[in-house]
């Protein structure tokens, strides 16, 4: 039983002809910040007292004398009590508790976690790289939440379809392509396939920003400059007017034009340094020359692709079985799977009939030569097809919700992408619900960046992405280091595997414990701390209340009979086994706002609790035999819920450290 959502349950009955919407006041119900006022409180009457002009205290004893009058509140609570303005502090029953912890002993897979009760079907969109290179840092956030949100949704008993919507068709391939044809070195081809397009479509890539530099980027700074020169001027020679408010206004605003200026010079600056470098490049220098507009080349030839060239399409076909065995290799190691690998090539041939079905509603119509969706609040508008006939990820992205809800009729599709697509999905669900999807959910569980420790975008010095592969071998190296000063692992084979699940949960565990709509920063040496909230201190605590049934030669399974019971005399066991049951309340939270980070916090919460407790009560040492076996169960139902844990974030334990 979720404790919480049972005394909401109760709340909202007793709220009824109190107020017009008591579910709402009943959502005021949260687990107690300090035990010494029970284990939940509820603050419902204060704003209740104030929006019926009453005393809060008043509206208090009324439900309080509603709650205690209903039945089964004397064996779910004690009591309640009324504190301070208005607060009724709500302590469980300890029977009630050990009673519910028995159960939870029992049921050796779900700890006593009842399935919800109208499960729904999701879909869930996540990691998507591009295939055509490596996989690197910036796709981690993507592939770690999205896993675990899939692990925890399914343990609750909805109905979870994962798909891997991979970039497989776009502006990249035309890269390759032209890369191909111009730069190819055959024996690197031969030898690593997935190395070589790698850098056929870094080098394309820098030759095209390079030319967009020179006839986009450098002139249009150059223009923002003169533009804010003159700006600064009129505001520096502007005469004062006497006024003192608005003489000061006018002193902000030539300060601030003086950091726009200086940030815009600064810009400048950088591009030149860019641009310089690459001119020192001789090399570079000459392909650039040799392959002018390279850009608008590469894009010929994603059309090209797009309009099934059989030549491009044959390449195409060549490059894309070794850029998904690469891919496979990072998901391998980091054990995620997908129900489905829908890339956007899968969708071409729906495209042309997403545009004409938008037509035919009225909702697209041309504008400068381009199909777009005009949308309500936005000043840009959703363009689906472009003025050259080429389709967007717009196109493919609504193409992408129609075969979904013809396939699956999904109640709702989760996008794992990062926060800086937001415009992008607004728009698409905004166009989705005018195409009539209207009962389905579509949400965009954004996500911020991973940042060095200088505060920027985490990359090499070289200034590229970190490879993703790269980031887990250094992460098993560094825990490779720690086992190695391991007393209990015997063999070099054990410290191995014990330095990969280690390392690799290090990675995933430092994400997720983040909420994921905040930038981080990355460091080793932090997430691989053994104190703090960090997976190495939960697989710790984990071998460590392991390690008491090994000192002791105790099978936990021999506890788990219908003869066990609980006591909970001592506080720490009692504060122990209230964090145990919420569980049930971490996993709802997760669910609820597709945060990871909620079961991160319980879990580091629960840990605590068992330090406490490990601490204050003696267990293969305790007085007797009843409350040294009670103790056991205490921290076997520990051991099995960090385990459980960690295994819907996709975390592995280990039996030793």
């Amino acid at each position: 039983m979720n404790a919480l959502v049972e005394l909401r349950r109760r709340f909202v009955v007793a709220l009824e002809g109190l107020a017009d919407e008591p579910a709402a006041l009943a959502e005021m119900i949260l687990p107690s910040q300090d035990p010494r006022f029970g284990d939940y409180q509820a603050n419902c009457a204060m704003p209740l007292g104030k929006k019926l002009g009453k005393p809060p205290r008043e509206i208090a004893t009324t439900l309080v004398e509603r709650l205690v009058a209903a039945p089964g509140w004397e064996s779910l609570c004690d009591p309640p009590e009324i504190a301070g303005p208005g607060f009724i502090n709500l302590r469980l029953k300890d029977d009630g508790i050990a009673a519910r912890l028995v159960t939870a002993l029992a049921d050796t897979e779900r700890l006593g976690i009842v399935p919800v009760s109208a499960p729904r079907k999701y879909v869930l969109d996540y990691s998507s790289p591009n295939v055509a290179k490596p996989m690197h840092v910036g796709h981690i956030r993507s592939t770690v939440i999205g896993d675990a949100l899939s692990r925890v949704l399914r343990f609750l008993g909805h109905q979870v379809i994962t798909d891997n919507h991979i970039g497989d068709w776009g502006t990249q391939f035309g890269m390759i392509i032209y890369g191909y044809k111009h730069f190819v070195d055959t024996e690197a081809l031969a030898a690593a396939s997935v190395a070589e397009l790698s850098r056929l479509y870094k080098l394309v890539n820098q030759i095209g920003e390079h030319q967009a530099n020179l006839a986009e980027k450098r002139p249009a700074l150059a223009e923002k400059i003169a533009t804010q020169e003159t700006r600064l001027a009129e505001l520096a020679t502007a005469p004062p007017t006497g006024d003192p408010k608005q003489d000061k206004q006018a002193d902000k605003k030539r300060r601030q034009a003086e950091g726009t200026l200086a940030d815009l010079r600064r810009e400048q600056a950088e591009l030149e340094a860019k641009i310089a470098a690459f001119l020192a490049d001789a090399r570079l220098s000459s392909l650039a020359a040799a392959h002018p507009a390279i850009g608008a080349a590469a894009l010929a030839e994603t059309a090209k692709l797009h309009t099934s060239d059989p030549e491009n399409v044959g390449l195409w076909k060549r490059f894309l079985p070794a850029c998904l065995e690469e891919i496979q290799q990072t998901y391998d190691r980091l054990r995620v799977t997908f129900d489905h690998t829908l890339g956007e090539s899968f969708y071409h041939d729906r495209l042309a009939g997403v545009v004409e079905a938008l037509q035919k509603k009225g909702l697209a119509r041309e504008s400068d030569g381009a199909q777009c969706v005009f949308l309500e609040g936005y000043e840009a508008p959703f363009i689906v097809q472009k003025k050259d006939g080429a389709y967007l990820y717009a196109t493919t992205d609504l193409a992408t919700i129609q075969y979904r809800m013809e396939e699956w009729a999904p109640d709702a599709v989760l996008y794992v992408v990062d926060h800086r697509q937001s415009l992008h999905f607004e728009q698409l669900f905004a166009t989705a619900r005018q195409i009539g999807y209207d009962d389905l959910e579509l949400q965009h569980i954004s996500f911020g960046t991973v940042l060095g420790e200088d505060g920027k975008p985490y990359k090499t010095r070289s200034g590229s992405a970190v490879g993703l592969m790269g980031l887990l071998d250094e992460a098993v190296e560094r825990a490779g280091t720690l086992a190695a000063k391991s007393s209990v692992l015997e063999t070099d084979t054990e410290r191995a595997a014990v330095a990969e699940r280690i390392g690799i949960g290090a990675i995933k565990y430092a994400d997720l414990s983040h909420n994921r709509t905040s930038d981080y920063v990355f460091s080793y040496d932090k997430m691989l701390a053994m104190q703090g909230n960090t997976a190495a201190y939960m697989q710790y605590s984990v071998a460590r209340v392991k390690s008491i049934f090994g000192r002791g030669g105790i099978d936990p399974e021999t506890l788990r009979g219908d003869d066990a019971t609980i006591a909970l005399s001592n506080p720490a066991e009692r504060a122990l086994a209230m964090e145990l049951l919420r569980f049930t309340e971490a996993l709802a939270r997760v669910a609820a706002e597709y945060k990871p980070n909620y079961l991160t916090a319980y879990l580091f919460d629960l840990a605590q609790r068992f330090a406490e407790f490990f601490e204050q009560c003696p267990v293969l040492k305790a007085d007797d035999d009843a409350t040294k076996a009670s103790r056991l169960r205490l921290c076997d139902l520990t051991a099995r819920t960090l385990e459980q844990g960690l295994a819907l974030l996709g975390i592995r334990t280990v039996e030793r450290m």
